[in-house]
């Protein structure tokens, strides 16, 4: 039995079966390589659903997280630290809003979203007791808790795992007609992902995050962009709203944030919405620690710079360009997506999404499936030009098997 025969058969035994992740164990990684147990290479063209934007073992990351291990991590929320401030400011503005509430997972931040919303509509919007509702679109993913799988449309996340919460309206992604028709009296927030990443990496038509815009400014509701997966470099923007020339009232932010080595989360707001909370009525004992933040102040003097985003850009176009000749021979169905981020829908007569990214495993190269046909790429920003059309080559010569 090989070394990862071994630590998988191990892992199956004792670890609930809530994944099913391709046969491979890495033990080393550095920058868009990953080495497994085995010394065996691979290009990680997932980065980890955009939370290693900057690559594996970035140094100005690690540097940063090391030089803070050495102080402190840990105070909670009890007492104030002296990179939270910092942290908390620097966000804001990289945002072009003016207050932060840090949690950890992305998941969390999208629990306190919503908490948020419901509480502004509440308190400033003056929605009856209980009455609350959070449009959200079909086909979304925000995480898996048991409030957010009540807004699913997806059976495997929410089969078992009811009562489910109410307050919420399911409406087809990128319609706004029935965007329009759901944005009732008492609709406090539209809960929407710029680009819907599990999904398949759905971009809407165009115009529809403006048309969502104008709708929630026309009805007095909250426009909540959840950029956990789409924001901080992926589309060769800070944000993908940008590409229409939205600013919603909230940003979702995670992943990226803490930069692959700590889990770090926030939603970012006007004091007047964020405002409506006061302590002990919303919290987290990790999130904004001195480690993530010391991290994710690195990560925001990063994307000041511009230099991700605009290689993201750059690198997207030549992404594009290679995908949509595969598109002309008829192997790849359809390619969807915006800057270094796509979904490739396979041809049936080459398999389904799980097999050719298991036949890319084979050749050295990490994707993963989602809905059967669709596989996803998501290579670090920090990845090579080379390196990038090597993956698509790899791509290409499975497709021809």
């Amino acid at each position: 039995m090989t070394a990862t025969e071994r630590l998988i058969a191990s892992a199956e035994a004792h670890s609930a079966h809530t994944y099913h992740p391709l046969p491979v164990v890495v033990a080393t990684a550095d920058g868009a390589w990953m080495t497994d147990v085995e010394g065996r290479r691979f290009l990680d063209l997932l980065a980890g659903y955009s939370a290693l934007n900057f690559g594996h073992g970035n140094r100005r990351l690690i540097d940063a997280a090391r030089a803070q291990l050495e102080r402190v991590t840990l105070t909670s929320r009890a007492f104030h630290h002296d990179r939270f401030a910092a942290f908390c400011t620097e966000l804001a503005e990289l945002c072009g809003m003016e207050t932060v509430m840090p949690m950890n997972t992305g998941a969390e931040a999208v629990e306190s979203a919503v908490k948020t919303a419901r509480k502004w509509g509440y308190r400033v919007k003056g929605v009856p007791d209980r009455m609350a509702k959070i449009v959200v679109a079909g086909d979304n993913f925000h995480g898996r808790t048991t409030t957010i799988i009540s807004f699913s449309t997806d059976a495997e996340a929410r089969a078992d795992f009811g009562p489910y919460t109410p307050g919420f309206e399911i409406v087809p992604y990128g319609d706004l007609t029935a965007m329009r028709e759901a944005l009732t009296e008492n609709a406090v927030a539209v809960l929407l992902e710029p680009i819907q990443g599990e999904a398949g990496v759905l971009v809407p038509p165009a115009g529809y995050l403006a048309g969502v815009r104008e709708l929630t400014r026309e009805r007095n509701v909250l426009f909540v962009a959840d950029e956990i997966q789409s924001g901080l470099g992926r589309t060769g923007r800070t944000f993908a709203c940008e590409h229409e020339g939205v600013v919603p009232d909230m940003y979702v932010l995670g992943k990226a944030l803490g930069g692959g080595v700590v889990p770090v989360s926030a939603v970012v707001s006007s004091a007047e919405v964020l405002g409506v909370f006061r302590p002990g009525e919303h919290g987290s004992t990790f999130g904004g620690n001195p480690l993530a933040c010391a991290v994710a102040l690195e990560v925001i003097a990063m994307l000041r710079s511009g230099e991700f985003q605009a290689r993201a850009a750059k690198l997207g176009e030549r992404l594009h360009r290679e995908l949509g000749r595969l598109c002309d021979t008829g192997r790849v169905t359809q390619v969807r997506g915006r800057g270094l981020w796509a979904g490739i829908d396979i041809a049936p007569a080459y398999g389904t999404g799980r097999e050719v990214s298991e036949k890319l495993m084979d050749r050295g190269v990490l994707v993963k499936d989602t809905h059967g046909v669709t596989i996803r790429i998501s290579p670090p920003l920090v990845i090579s030009e080379e390196d990038l059309d090597w993956g698509l080559a790899q791509l290409g010569a499975v497709l021809q098997d």
